[in-house]
């Protein structure tokens, strides 16, 4: 790694932060409120390591075998590495090795087999419920009207600990036409709360990328997972990689 792919990322870092707290200004919120999650797809392990070296602990992939190949080469103990992709059942042996968090649960069948590994493993884990709010095919989420259902049931799972929701959003340059996709993650994890379905403590809301973090934060966002305004462009756009079809 040289010293100008240093630079890059670290400026860029610098300059996401500084759109996180203009956004949070803007909404009237708290810098703090807001956790900033690398999105680590396509980037290579030494990429990675220069943001953790700068102070970033929060990590998320989406891919099981880049989690299995990269996190083991990354340094510091205090990284928190979340699973942020699609997450066949097949794979959670793999996937609990390194995950701290798995953002991307979906369907009840999951939080099943989550919960048999790890009682089995004598360990909890961290959860966020995913949820479609833009209501396309192409992305992976229980619907927004079973959401309330999922919840409830996975509360019966003595291994899952819910802390939030999770959304894709809307892939549109207009924000106005993403805005509803976050807006609704919230109306949910609201409706969670006053229905008891979630603890009033576990208010998190992933959502909101490099190109529409600033509307996510103003409707409430409390992570946002942002890859290409640090590590750069990727090969494909972001919706090739969140593709439902593309397995």
């Amino acid at each position: 790694m040289n010293n100008t792919d240093e630079a890059v990322i670290k400026s860029n870092l610098a300059f996401v932060k500084q759109r996180i707290y203009t956004a949070c200004a803007k909404a009237g919120r708290p810098p703090e409120d807001v956790r900033l999650l690398l999105a680590t797809k396509t980037v290579p392990a030494e990429k990675i390591q220069i943001a953790i070296d700068a102070g970033e602990t929060l990590i998320g992939e989406n891919k099981v075998q880049e989690l299995n190949k990269k996190i083991p080469l990354l340094t510091d103990s205090h990284k928190n590495i979340h699973f942020i992709g699609h997450l066949q059942s097949n794979k959670i042996k793999d996937v609990l090795k390194y995950a701290d968090c798995i953002e991307s649960v979906d369907r009840l069948s999951l939080a099943e087999a989550l919960n048999k590994k790890l009682a089995t493993d004598n360990r909890t884990i961290d959860i966020f419920i995913q949820v479609n709010t833009s209501f396309e095919e192409s992305k992976f989420g229980v619907h927004p009207d079973e959401a309330l259902s999922l919840i409830k049931a996975v509360n019966a799972f003595p291994h899952l600990r819910i802390k939030g929701l999770m959304t894709i959003g809307l892939f549109d340059a207009d924000h106005e036409k993403v805005r509803p996709s976050f807006s609704l993650l919230r109306q949910i994890r609201d409706a969670s709360i006053a229905q008891s379905l979630l603890a009033a403590d576990a208010k998190e809301l992933s959502m909101g990328m490099s190109g529409d973090m600033e509307t996510a934060i103003a409707e409430g966002a409390t992570i946002v997972r942002v890859g290409t305004a640090i590590f750069g462009k990727r090969m494909y756009p972001d919706s090739y990689y969140w593709n439902e079809q593309r397995g």
